[in-house]
């Protein structure tokens, strides 16, 4: 299979969401998602129910399960806050509202490690440059991870390894990386990728180091390679099966179905690829060893 990929190949997942901007894979098959009004959606494997669980009342952006499934995060700007969602329940419960005496203002996206510590974008304000990582520990402590200043911190990834969080800086419009030390400090930050004229917004890895980036506009995915090479993944220029995607995440009974939140409408799209993802934190797989995306 060849890039870029039909259009063909995306297909609508499952119906009856308001506008998520937020996608995530529970172990058990089951795809979870946001909507605007603060829903909390679990959606069946096979796409067919969709599930109503909880209700924040604000508006749900990033979730990620943590290690296990144990529990979920959502980011929720409109309450300023990540709420712990309890998966069985629906319960929720205020995770965090900020750290190191610096509120919440725009917590965008999750993303755990494998010892259960959770990265929080927070995008700052809108079209000022002052984006900042925040990190909690499994008991909820927290602290400013790097402080910036990024041009809208949004998506996140950990990479194979755990040597580096990608962010998706909406504004700049690219993805950065910064070195995570053995002490789980911050460390090096650099560019990976720069793509003009675009507004790129989620992130998801594949077992051989590819990155993929969903772009809230244009509407479409792209890849960048180990090698540094940009490649285009699919394009909906009819922003009808795809449109406004904002994050995505790998599932599937082969791990190589590509789920993606649509802001712009009210389904979750589902994309067809000839790579498998990279286990995430909360499916307690073996991931391969990393390739560096290099520049």
């Amino acid at each position: 299979m060849k890039f870029p990929l039909s259009i063909e190949t995306v297909s609508v997942f499952a119906e009856g969401l308001d506008h998520s901007e937020c996608i995530a894979v529970h172990p058990d098959g089951s795809v979870w998602a946001g909507g605007e009004a603060g829903q909390i959606y679990r959606i069946s494997s096979d796409g067919k129910t969709v599930e109503e669980i909880a209700s924040t009342g604000g508006f749900v952006q990033g979730v990620a399960f943590a290690p296990g499934a144990r529990w979920l995060a959502a980011c929720d700007p409109g309450n300023r806050c990540v709420w712990k969602v309890d998966p069985v329940n629906g319960k929720l419960e205020k995770f965090a509202t900020g750290a190191d005496g610096e509120q919440f203002n725009i917590p965008n996206y999750a993303a755990f490690d494998r010892a259960g510590n959770l990265y929080v974008s927070e995008s700052g304000n809108f079209r000022q440059v002052n984006g900042k990582i925040f990190r909690f520990a499994p008991d909820g402590s927290g602290r400013i991870w790097h402080p910036g200043p990024f041009n809208f911190a949004n998506g996140l990834a950990v990479s194979a390894g755990e040597t580096h969080l990608y962010v998706a800086c909406t504004w700049l419009p690219g993805v950065e990386r910064i070195a995570i030390r053995e002490d789980g400090t911050a460390g090096e930050r650099e560019v990976v990728a720069r793509f003009p004229k675009t507004c790129p917004d989620g992130l998801a890895f594949d077992r051989e180091g590819n990155l993929y980036v969903s772009f809230y506009t244009p509407n479409a995915i792209s890849r960048v390679t180990p090698a540094g090479e940009i490649q285009l993944v699919v394009e909906d220029w009819e922003a009808h099966t795809l449109s406004n995607p904002t994050n995505i995440a790998f599932g599937g009974e082969e791990f190589n179905q590509l789920f993606v939140a649509n802001l712009g409408r009210w389904h979750i799209s589902r994309v067809s690829l000839p790579a498998r993802g990279l286990p995430l934190a909360s499916h307690a797989a073996e991931t391969s060893p990393e390739s560096e995306i290099r520049n």
